[in-house]
């Protein structure tokens, strides 16, 4: 028998060799080894919630145990069931102003199987696809799709949201313009004037391509549109300029408005025809929410006051969460700590800076890069929070995403102390 050399090079595809895992969820797994050996270390890494903390919606879940005991377990429509679409098409109107049937409405097992078939429906191999960094995954599922990325990089100056001006030199031969806002990393929003500036370039350069097969499509994912605070708006392309509509697609769902991220319903909606498409994909993949949750989903979305109800603690919660941290990194910064902190907007992030580089440890260690900062935050503060780097951000980029879906309101001014304590001991 031939033995043949490196045979593991050969034994995957070019694009599954090459693709690297989620750097966050690597992250969390290796604070939580350390958590399971008996550390205590605030871990605020994962854009998740703690059951226990902010439990889903107690209607929410007896819908489902009822559409469980009723039956409800057998394949659910590719497109996701009637009922839902049509619960959707309201939920939309009323929060977010947005007129879309619910032919043009597809679900599934979360968000991130229709951010998925969005790439595999409009992007060729090769094709240019333009994103603000830092941003969540994107850069991965153009690896999947085997796009080309064209990474733009944002600044605190403008909290991390990209501008017209910064984009405008890309989109030119570009196939998809991929936006978030509120944003995962940082928790801020568009304010409505940058919006408009950038759908408005998008607009003018779709009549620019006019009888070209390859529009410029824009992706907005907007699933945390409900958790804005204070005096911030969330603003969408297709309200601001009703002609983007053939070329907008946005992605939803439960998992953030309703702290249900392991329930697993997303919803995407756009052009019938780009949205056609996406199902298909979806039905060869199996992408589906399990039937159960749709049903339950569906009721519970049409009962405005158990949705307006849970809404208004949740987002109370998160808000408290945010601003006690925010405060506590305000004190920080006073004292003349090489700490900042942007004023939280939306989701549940708050963007943190640790400007570290260069300083020293009290076992002498020169901290010299972002890993440094990290593992020092980690080991010294015990604090757990992720470097902007991790979501394609500069390796040298000194900022970090703080999740407080996980915050116990009573350990914030721990953690603080911690962080304090921490930073007194640098040189």
């Amino acid at each position: 028998m031939t033995i043949v050399e490196n045979a593991t090079d050969r034994m995957v595809s070019e694009m599954a060799e090459t693709l690297i895992g989620s750097e966050i969820i690597k992250q969390a797994n290796d604070v939580n080894e350390k958590i399971k050996k008996g550390e205590k270390i605030y871990n605020f890494t994962i854009g998740d919630f703690d059951p226990k903390i902010f439990p889903i919606p107690t209607a929410l879940l007896d819908e489902i145990l009822d559409a469980y005991r009723n039956g409800h377990t057998n394949y659910p429509m590719a497109n996701g069931m009637p009922d839902l679409r049509k619960a959707v098409s309201n939920f939309i109107r009323k929060f977010q102003l947005l007129d879309y049937s619910p032919e043009e409405i597809l679900i599934s097992g979360g968000s991130r199987p229709l951010i998925y078939a969005v790439y595999k429906t409009l992007i060729d191999p090769g094709d240019k696809v333009v994103f603000p960094v830092p941003s969540w995954n994107n850069n991965h599922y153009c690896h999947l799709s085997q796009a080309e990325a064209i990474m733009v990089e944002t600044t605190a100056e403008n909290n991390f949201m990209p501008t017209a001006a910064q984009l405008k030199p890309y989109i030119k031969d570009a196939r998809m313009l991929a936006l978030c806002s509120p944003l995962n990393p940082t928790g801020t929003v568009f304010s409505k004037e940058a919006l408009e500036e950038i759908a408005g370039m998008v607009l003018e350069e779709n009549k620019r391509r006019t009888g070209i097969d390859k529009p410029l499509y824009i992706m907005y994912d907007q699933v945390y549109s409900i958790l804005c605070f204070g005096e911030t708006q969330h603003h969408d392309p297709v309200s601001l300029f009703p002609e983007l509509r053939p070329y907008t697609i946005c992605i939803d769902g439960i998992s953030k408005a309703f702290a249900a991220t392991g329930v697993r319903l997303g919803w995407a909606f756009g052009p019938d025809y780009i949205v056609s498409k996406m199902k298909s994909i979806l039905s060869h993949v199996g992408a589906w929410s399990p039937k159960a949750e749709q049903v339950a989903t569906a009721r519970f979305l049409e009962n405005e006051k158990a949705v307006e109800h849970f809404l208004k603690n949740f987002l109370d919660g998160i808000e408290y969460r945010l601003t006690s941290f925010y405060q506590g990194f305000l004190s920080l910064r006073a004292e003349g700590f090489l700490v900042d902190v942007i004023s939280p907007q939306a989701a549940i992030y708050l963007t943190v800076q640790f400007d570290l580089i260069g300083s020293k440890t009290k076992s002498g260690k020169i901290i010299a890069t972002t890993q440094d900062i990290t593992d020092f935050l980690c080991d010294e503060a015990k604090l757990a929070v992720v470097p902007f780097s991790s979501f394609g951000s500069k390796e040298s980029n000194t900022w970090y995403r703080l999740s407080v879906g996980v915050a116990k309101s009573e350990e914030i001014p721990d953690v603080i102390e911690h962080l304090r304590k921490a930073l007194t001991s640098l040189e």
